[in-house]
């Protein structure tokens, strides 16, 4: 043993409180009827059942595989029966329950299959690291990541030193050195197998001073092995991994860093021994040394716990005298969480359950304004501000440049502040705020990537569909230079050709063309609705804007749909130029008359009632381009029928009767919807003046189709007083409410009376009608 190469900053000296859990041995609690085995018990991901409900296991049976990279196995601490995979209670000071595994026990302790390798100097570390992620070890001394992923984290790693943890400074915690008093032997077998595994320069083993007797078995048991067995003096808190370093070597771990920055690994000597059971004896992480210690038991004491075990039942084992009991932690009096329940079961990281009286452990005072005394400070292990912390708790920025995340939660500060502050909650809710949002920014950065990444790829594909079109053309056009003239027909005859191919193609497409403009009006009209429904829950400029624009769109879908729909009433392509001319410039004009309407619309919607004089200005040009588009369509459409040289038969006058029909329904439609939306009057009168053409048009193709009138008959109705009107109305309010009450699910006596009045009311007006009630 050599003497101590350094120290760390502040801290405190404290009142042991150990001696009254290390009168015994470490006792063996009974078996508990029912375990409890929460799948969240380190850092990292939940662990995944491999078993179901009924499903009989044996001692050291798998139940539940890795959830992830950074996760742990789970095994069963007993053989029993699988009863519930369920929420249950789990040992954290919120009192929020947790996925967990409820095994009833059977008693009869069978274990299952073990895999052990006494001989592992023959295997190699990946081997050994899988025997140890297999066996579901965590770290032991109260973080609880998983070892397998500490040590393989290490591999590619300048790993000099191995730190080997058995400092254990909080007060009453007394577990670790009953371990290394008993368990030395192993102690020192895990040691071994983690040399061998990372191959460092040098072994460190750290215990602090008050420990003779855990001391002198150790350095027995070490004999002449290449370990270094290193006291140091008793100060909380010395078993921080970052002060254990600092006080065995001398370095300091980097703000921000890890040990393994400075190539150091930290282990506790509880993980070292379950490292050594794993290995050499093949047995899984069922169980744990767990202090029981506190003024509320008869007989505090160290005990080899399953895991799973309700803390109830080993609180019971070592004489709880529930009267006295005012607060139970997990953990020591500084760095534990209360428990709201006996309920919770013992977990992989529970060192100590601290059932303490009210005397023991008072109440924590009111917290008082910081007076800036500077104590907090002084006795800070890792050199932070912790008043300024506090100062800046809702300032994650400030929060960052003062290093919170190098604040280990000692709560020494907390301890020494005359204003009984809280300060490590404080600390506490901060680091969870900056991860969370930590996490938000990391998804929106994915996200955006994603996204960046998709339109890159879009942009390639459409960069190679143009590349692929340009090779077809020019290939094309080489195979078309290349022909001789001798093999195609003159060149008016070739182009005639082309001209009578290129007419068949575009016939051809007229029924996709068609779809295709019913689809983008379809389209067009649900995004307007979509728009509108938006702009009635939040009226904002910005939704207005493109409320308005989407209603543009939306008309000069309809009206191009409307146009395709009665030129595809032919089919057979226009006989002449000045035919497909006509339509043409017909489809235009609509499409022109169309968008000057809706600019109209939403200029005068725009402007309000009140327009200045610059908007009357703007309003009387747009009227007036409407106006004069408007007196270009009206003699389009009345030349719009396409002639057809087969008009003579009778078929064909039907034809020219149903295009007449539609041109009408097109034009009384668009009153309709003109007068809905509060056209201006020139519109509506343009508007009807098509319309009259339109239904003199539709007259004159029913006498000319030959087909003979419909028989109109006449049915002469009944004046209706007002005796029966009134029964009519009240009849129409008694059904309405009927119904209201029916959807709300209204009481019987409610439900009984509206159907009273709907029968009064039926009566009521069979009587007005004449009828027989």
């Amino acid at each position: 043993m050599n003497a101590q190469v350094g120290s760390f900053p502040g801290g405190l000296s404290l009142p042991a409180n150990k001696q009254q859990s290390t009168a015994l041995p470490i006792q063996q609690p009974t078996l508990p009827r029912r375990l409890v085995l929460p799948l969240q018990q380190h850092i990292g991901a939940p662990a995944v059942p491999c078993v179901v409900i009924g499903q009989r296991v044996l001692k050291g049976q798998l139940i539940a595989e890795t959830g992830g990279a950074i996760g742990s196995t789970l095994h069963a601490p007993t053989s029993g029966t699988v009863v519930e995979l369920s929420e249950q209670p789990y040992p954290h000071s919120s009192g929020l329950s947790a996925p967990a595994i409820v095994i009833d026990s059977d008693g009869a302790e069978e274990w299952g299959e073990l895999l052990a390798e006494p001989e592992y100097a023959s295997l190699s570390a990946v081997d050994l690291l899988e025997r140890i992620r297999r066996a579901g070890i965590a770290g032991l001394g109260g973080a609880g990541f998983p070892t397998a992923a500490k040590l393989a984290s290490r591999a590619q790693d300048d790993l000099h030193t191995l730190i080997i943890n058995g400092a254990e400074c909080e007060p009453y915690i007394s577990a670790d050195d009953l371990l290394m008093r008993e368990r030395a032997a192993e102690l020192v077998e895990g040691i071994e197998v983690l040399m061998h595994i990372l191959q460092p320069q040098q072994v460190l083993l750290g215990i602090e001073d008050d420990k003779p007797e855990a001391i002198a078995a150790v350095q027995a048991a070490i004999g002449e092995r290449a370990i270094r067995l290193q006291p140091i003096p008793t100060r909380y808190p010395s078993g921080g991994e970052r002060q254990l370093i600092q006080v065995l070597t001398g370095r300091e771990v980097p703000s921000g860093g890890l040990p393994a920055d400075i190539g150091m690994l930290c282990v506790n000597v509880g993980t070292a021994v379950a490292v050594a059971d794993a290995v050499l004896r093949g047995r899984p992480l069922i169980s744990r040394i767990t202090t029981l210690t506190g003024a509320a038991l008869a007989r505090p004491c160290n005990v080899e716990a399953l895991i799973g075990t309700p803390v109830g039942e080993l609180l019971d084992f070592a004489g709880l005298d529930r009267a006295k009991l005012d607060r139970l932690l997990l953990g020591g009096p500084l760095m534990g969480d209360s428990l709201p329940s006996l309920d919770v079961p013992l977990i992989k990281t529970a060192n100590c359950l601290l059932a303490a009286t009210s005397e023991e452990l008072p109440a924590p005072e009111q917290a008082l304004p910081c007076i800036r005394c500077g104590d907090c400070a002084r006795v800070c292990p890792a050199s932070l501000l912790p008043q300024q912390l506090y100062f800046f708790a809702e300032d994650h920025d400030q929060l960052i440049a003062h290093n919170l995340f190098d604040c280990i939660e000692c709560g020494a500060c907390a301890y020494v502040c005359p204003s009984s502050i809280p300060l490590v909650q404080y600390y506490r809710a901060s680091k969870a705020d900056i991860r969370e949002l930590e996490q938000r920014q990391l998804k929106a950065e994915q996200w955006r990537l994603r996204f960046e990444h998709r339109q890159e790829r879009l942009r390639r594909d459409e960069e190679q569909r143009s590349a692929d079109r340009l090779a077809r053309q020019e290939r094309a056009a080489r195979v078309q230079e290349d022909q001789p003239e001798a093999e195609t027909p003159s060149a008016p005859a070739a182009q005639s050709v082309i001209e009578r191919v290129k007419a068949e193609k575009s016939v051809g497409n007229a029924p996709d063309q068609l779809k295709r403009l019913k689809i983008e009006a379809s389209m067009a009209q649900v995004a307007l609705k979509k728009a509108e429904k938006q702009l009635t829950a939040h009226d904002t400029e910005q939704l207005r804007t493109q409320v308005a624009e989407l209603r543009i769109a939306a008309e000069v879908a309809k009206a191009a749909l409307a146009t395709a729909e009665m030129q595809s009433a032919s089919t057979e392509p226009a006989p002449t130029a000045v035919s497909a001319t006509g339509e043409a410039a017909l489809k235009k004009a609509r499409i022109e008359a169309a968008m000057a309407r809706a600019q109209l619309k939403k200029s005068e919607k725009a402007f309000g009632e009140s327009p200045n004089d610059e908007q009357r200005a703007a309003l009387a040009s747009l009227r007036a381009d409407v106006e004069r588009i408007e007196r270009q369509l009206n003699p389009l459409q009345g030349n719009a029928m396409p002639t057809d040289p087969k008009t003579e038969q009778p078929v064909d006058g039907v034809l020219a009767l149903r295009q007449a029909k539609l041109a009408y329904i097109t034009q009384r439609d668009a009153l309709r919807a003109a007068e809905r939306e509060g056209a201006s009057a020139e519109a509506l009168e343009a508007i009807r003046q098509t319309l009259s053409a339109a239904e003199a048009a539709l007259h004159a193709a029913e006498d000319a189709s030959g087909k003979a009138p419909p028989d109109l008959v006449r049915t002469d109705k009944r004046p209706i007083t007002d005796a029966l009107r009134a029964a009519k109305t009240e009849l129409a309010y008694a059904r309405a409410d009927l119904k209201k009450l029916e959807r709300e699910d209204a009481d019987d006596q409610a439900l009984a009376t509206a159907r009273e009045r709907l029968h009064a009311a039926e009566r009521a007006v069979a009587d007005a009608s004449g009828e027989a009630p």
